[in-house]
């Protein structure tokens, strides 16, 4: 008698890390919906009765200065409002713009940026800059591609208040228009949205629960004090969520929260922009070579693997893809993306977020990496030798600082 040979799985792939793949998925999915029930919104917009900084970093900005100006004198419910501008070094007339609106409106002053001080990186050393210059109780630091609603300032230090937090970072809608961006840009807001418990990160001390956004970033002024300030992160290339963990590591609070309705930005234009822009900083979200390989290949055996094995005919991966799309489709609900037909393609997303990962890490050992017009070469020495570039825990798709060094 013949014996038959025993029939391969599904598509020949091997079925554990297969079924455990989709299950991570599918957990994820869970998980995300949760969050997005769990996610602080800001409240309805109050008069604001204590003076509110908002401070603008701005390099070579043009052509968004003055929305972004425009949008944060037009905002109400602040009678105590002072507005500080940051020109670091523009060399396109960002100063000029920004000096034209300010004439006339007694709440705007343009501070003139100055060189680097060794050991600083560009961004930090803007907001020190805008920070040292800051008289009011609550500082907002918002990025010049933001454009904020009328209300949406108040309504910030109001969730900031409402909550007893120490720093709140409202996510801004994330516009996306060229193929790149709609497949790069949504990874934004569902990385934390899936994989970080918020209401434990909110109140938790630990570093590796932080998520930040430095687009707009609301701090008491006192607990940014007490925590060093931007002096205190100024060789982080992700200044934002090392901010977060100085505020929290001197006994503080905060948490991301909802942006969609109060700001809104379109970080890159195109293919070019995207790429240099998270090939100057992805390699800081993991902190190693290996930490980095370790968050893509834990995105790519739930997100990836299961939509190959879809792909060869099986049924388990097609309930991982589902679930990974399924995941995608509800942040982006949630967050003013578009759901619908993008959230199909979220295994070519985790691809290219692989890619400028490698790449990010290939230009920063190579020393090739420019922005803003500075060159990126390798980080500075850290201060107090504790480098805050990221950490291998961490797997989220880090919001990268918009001026680095």
């Amino acid at each position: 008698m013949t014996s038959r040979r025993p029939r391969p799985p599904s598509g020949g792939w091997t079925r554990l890390p297969l079924v455990a793949g989709a299950a991570g998925a599918a957990a994820l999915a869970v998980h995300t919906a949760v969050n997005t029930r769990l996610l602080r919104v800001p409240p309805a917009a109050r008069a604001v009765d204590e003076l509110v900084s908002v401070l603008l970093p701005m390099r070579d900005e043009a052509d968004h200065a003055a929305p972004c100006l425009r949008a944060v004198q037009a905002s109400v419910e602040l009678p105590h409002l002072e507005i500080i501008v940051y020109d670091d070094a523009s060399t396109d007339g960002t100063g000029d713009v920004a000096r034209e609106l300010a004439g006339g409106d007694s709440r705007v002053r343009v501070m003139d940026g100055s060189d680097l001080p060794a050991g600083w990186l560009g961004k930090p050393h803007a907001c020190a800059r805008l920070a040292g210059q800051a008289r009011g109780s609550v500082l907002v630091f918002v990025d010049t591609d933001v454009t904020v609603a009328p209300d949406g300032i108040a309504r910030t230090v109001g969730l900031l208040r409402e909550h007893g937090l120490d720093l709140v970072s409202p996510y801004p809608r994330q516009d996306a228009v060229t193929v790149a961006e709609r497949l790069v840009q949504p990874l934004l807001q569902w990385s934390w949205l899936a994989l970080l418990p918020l209401r434990l990160a909110e109140r938790s001390p630990r570093p590796s629960l932080s998520a930040a956004n430095g687009q707009l970033l609301c701090v008491d002024a006192a607990a940014y004090r007490r925590a060093g300030g931007h002096a205190g992160v100024r060789d982080a290339v992700l200044e934002d969520i090392a901010l977060l963990r100085a505020v929290k590591t001197a006994g503080g609070h905060g948490v991301v929260a909802d942006g969609t309705d109060i700001a809104r930005t379109r970080m890159y234009r195109g293919w070019p922009a995207l790429r240099d822009g998270y090939a100057k900083s992805l390699w800081a979200g993991g902190g190693s070579v290996g930490a980095s390989a370790g968050q893509v290949g834990v995105l790519t055996w739930l997100f990836v693997l299961p939509a190959v094995a879809m792909l060869r005919g099986s049924r388990m991966g097609l309930a991982g893809y589902g679930a990974g799309v399924a995941g995608r489709m509800v942040a982006a609900r949630r967050t003013g993306g578009r759901a619908w037909p993008d959230a199909l393609a979220h295994p070519l997303s985790i691809g290219m977020f692989g890619y400028l990962t490698a790449l990010s890490w290939v230009r920063r050992r190579r020393g090739t990496a420019i922005w803003k017009g500075r060159p990126l070469a390798e980080p500075p020495p850290a201060v107090g030798g504790n480098r805050r570039y990221g950490n291998g825990n961490d797997l989220r798709f880090h919001r990268e600082a918009p001026e680095p060094q």
